[in-house]
């Protein structure tokens, strides 16, 4: 019965829950970008300088972790994220977490902490080190608010530990100053950005329909339209800037320079079978039929012409893949954590690379301007 449920209510109840719980509005996105932005350029604690061939950051969003139930998005994705933070630290990163990381919409900050202290124990390390930062999204919005960073977060943490609503990392290319400004990307969405209704919604409809019948948030949806005109809203602004790269979680959906991952794929899988790449196109031809299952129902499509725009993708995918951006070494690339088929072992997999200096200069020579 649980079965035949599953099957006739998954996309009318992730329809519902798409409409209810998501509602960009383009100006509105604008204008509270626009008020980050200037709040963060005058805010030297929240900006990172780095040489560009030096520093070393990897962004991570959105691993909706709960309490290890069936309505735990994150469950499916601990041993990959737990990989990757080994890989990461002992590679002298620094890890920024750019919001939604626990689900407190769903579950209380004790019962997540008291879960996943283990994963949460990693990223401490960083922060002894010196190297974490940790954003807050509009499923974790709690952790903006002083008193329950001093009851859960601090005693993990320390004292001294500190959430953003965003960052800004500055460097310098060919004498030009360029930023990186990061934030999580709900700001301006009136159902995402501490709507009370909203937060009410999941923990008492949606939760418990979610625990019964085991649907994930990333499952077949048809309303995947409004993740492509978020993303699109947000690229909107990134271009009007000058000289910067907006880089957001929110959507769940991996965008590099401005082209969304299955674009890349099809654009890819177009190429290797030109060329007679028969063993290579299988390959992609797998992982895109995957990633076109999980956002079946995608209409909205736009050209984005300039390089300005990346999104993290998410660390909660059904299968337990993870997917994140990394910079280092005078790159920026879409990473992604997988189990090997053969090994069991996570192991990580670059999707897509550029310079950042050609970035920078792609962004440069763009008209552009201020507005």
């Amino acid at each position: 019965m649980k079965a035949f449920l599953k099957k006739i209510l998954a996309k009318p109840i992730v329809r519902m829950a798409d409409k209810l719980a998501s509602s960009p509005d383009s100006k509105a996105i604008h204008q509270s970008l626009d008020q980050l932005y200037k709040q963060l350029k005058t805010t030297p604690e929240q900006i990172i300088d780095f040489p560009i061939g030096e520093g070393k950051f990897i962004l991570f969003s959105d691993h909706h972790r709960g309490k290890g139930d069936a309505a735990d998005d994150f469950r499916n994705a601990k041993e990959n994220y737990a990989a990757a933070l080994d890989y990461y630290y002992h590679r002298n990163f620094t890890l920024i977490n750019l919001g939604d990381s626990e689900e407190l919409w769903e579950c209380a900050p004790a019962e997540v902490i008291e879960y996943y202290k283990d994963s949460l124990e990693q990223e401490v390390k960083f922060f002894e080190d010196g190297r974490y930062y940790k954003l807050y999204g509009n499923h974790d919005l709690e952790w903006k608010f002083l008193v329950p960073q001093n009851l859960f977060l601090k005693p993990l943490f320390g004292n001294k530990f500190k959430t953003y609503e965003g960052l800004m990392l500055r460097t310098q290319w060919r004498e030009t100053e360029y930023e990186i400004m990061l934030s999580h990307g709900h700001q301006g969405d009136s159902k995402s950005d501490g709507n009370a209704f909203s937060m009410w919604f999941v923990a008492a409809i949606w939760t418990p329909i979610q625990r019964f019948l085991e649907i994930s948030v990333d499952v077949i949806s048809d309303s995947f339209d409004l993740v492509d005109k978020h993303n699109i809203m947000m690229y909107n602004w990134s271009e009007k800037q000058q000289n910067l790269i907006f880089i957001s979680g929110h959507t769940h959906k991996p965008v590099f320079a401005s082209l969304d991952h299955i674009d890349r794929l099809r654009k890819e899988l177009d190429y290797f079978l030109k060329n007679d790449f028969i063993e290579k196109a299988d390959e992609i031809r797998e992982e895109l039929e995957k990633r076109e299952a999980e956002y079946e129902g995608k209409k909205y499509i736009s050209t984005m012409r300039i390089p300005s725009y990346f999104n993290t993708g998410c660390c909660s995918f059904q299968d337990g893949d993870i997917t994140g951006i990394e910079i280092s070494e005078g790159y920026i690339r879409l990473i992604k954590w997988k189990r090997n088929a053969e090994t069991g072992l996570p192991e990580r997999k670059v999707l897509e690379l550029a310079s950042l200096g050609y970035i920078f200069s792609m962004l440069s020579n763009s008209k552009n301007p201020q507005e």
